[in-house]
């Protein structure tokens, strides 16, 4: 059985290299390397799997999940530069790939201590644009 929460929050980034110069990165990244930044109201779906309990009836507490994904995700993000100040995305480029990336690793073992296994993250960075992150090796 799976169970998903839903949360938002807001961030900016900017995609670029560090050893690239401003041309370069305008050609790769495009206007989402403005060296002034730009941002994005994110959509961020957190799916768990696991044996619904017979006591409960849940897969996993919503109250629950969802105080650890603020915890360990939104608290770190939300109207945060991402490149600058969130300490799990720290020298990696700040796509909406490395994030739910980063988003899994930080939410994998708090929800497996809770007795349920994080099964995907779902980022929405525009109503045209999400990615998907089944927790598997890059």
């Amino acid at each position: 059985m799976r169970i998903t929460r839903r949360k938002t929050f807001n961030a900016g980034h900017r995609l670029f290299r560090q050893e690239w110069d401003d041309i370069k990165n305008r050609e790769v990244f495009g206007s989402c390397s403005n060296p002034n930044w730009h941002g994005h109201n994110y959509t961020l779906f957190v799916t768990v799997e696991g044996r619904v309990d017979p006591e409960t009836g849940f897969v996993m507490n919503l109250k629950a999940l969802s105080k650890l994904v603020d915890e360990f995700v939104i608290s770190k993000l939300d109207h945060k530069n991402i490149n600058l100040e969130v300490d799990f995305m720290k020298g990696v480029i700040a796509s909406t790939e490395n994030l739910a990336i980063g988003i899994f690793r930080q939410l994998e073992n708090p929800i497996r201590d809770q007795g349920a296994r994080l099964y995907c993250i779902k980022l929405w960075e525009t109503e045209n644009h999400y990615v998907e992150y089944f927790g598997g090796k890059q």
